[in-house]
């Protein structure tokens, strides 16, 4: 019976439609908000043991409580995904099949106003720590040797550039590169590795944005659906790219843009 990575057969997966990540430990990071709490919920329901990370005990709370609800398998860890204590932790872990990998942040600026402190701190989050956290999961993967699945969440700006998103932009195009040279240089140990592309997503950071009239009407210009993106379309194509649907999906971007970088 043919094989696909980890360690279930074809026919096994038939009946696991409903549950496409059954079995498998999925480390999702800033799980707290957003996307990432989402995509932790998303993975829970989808079959998966779920280590939800976030700086932030209360929403990480929150997260598990509505998780218990539903009777989703949650486990909360409170940490910096920036410090070397939570790189560690990742090295001492005993199963891990999926990372997404979501911390991140943003600030608008022009490129004239755009201080040290921000270019460092973007930086530092959206790079640095993406590549640090990344790069100890597949080193844990490959000492498991179960093979895995790792999904970066980029953004639409990791395919275009925009005003007033200079290093956002940057920090993205660097995380569509990374996907790449992953995918190619661990594929031989059986993990994939892809980026999610999102366009505009409603979130508790982008809420601020989306009230002011004028950029709701930019961003509705530039998406051809017309529609801003919910966290849980995001969550939704993560549970793709993790799960063994995707088992012949490398380094690639799922853009989950409503068309925006199509034009």
């Amino acid at each position: 019976m043919s094989t696909v990575p980890n360690g279930q057969t074809k026919a096994s997966l038939s009946g696991r439609r409903a549950t496409p990540l059954h079995g498998l430990t999925v480390l999702v990071t800033g799980a707290g908000r957003g996307i990432g709490r989402a995509t932790a919920l998303a993975c829970a329901d989808a079959g998966a043991r779920v280590i939800a990370v976030s700086r932030t005990r209360s929403d990480l709370e929150s997260l598990a409580a509505e998780a218990a609800e539903a009777s989703e398998i949650l486990t909360s860890w409170v940490a910096d995904v920036t410090s070397s204590e939570f790189v560690r932790a990742i090295g001492a872990m005993e199963q891990l099949d999926v990372l997404v990998n979501n911390a991140g942040t943003n600030k608008l600026q022009l490129l004239a106003d755009v201080d040290d402190a921000t270019l460092d701190m973007l930086l530092s989050l959206n790079v640095r720590s993406a590549f640090q956290v990344s790069r100890a999961a597949a080193v844990r993967m490959m000492a498991i040797g179960r093979g895995g699945s790792i999904v970066h969440v980029s953004s639409q700006m990791g395919h275009v550039g925009a005003a007033k998103r200079t290093v956002y932009c940057m920090t993205k195009h660097a995380i569509e590169g990374l996907t790449k040279a992953m995918a190619i240089e661990l594929a031989p140990n059986g993990i994939r590795v892809n980026a999610v592309a999102p366009t505009i997503v409603e979130t508790s950071m982008t809420a601020p944005f989306l009230e002011d009239p004028a950029y709701r009407t930019f961003a509705m210009e530039t998406i051809p659906l017309k529609q801003v993106a919910s966290a849980d379309d995001v969550a939704e194509a993560i549970i793709y790219l993790a799960s063994p649907a995707a088992r012949l999906v490398t380094g690639t971007s799922l853009r989950v843009d409503g068309g925006a970088t199509a034009q």
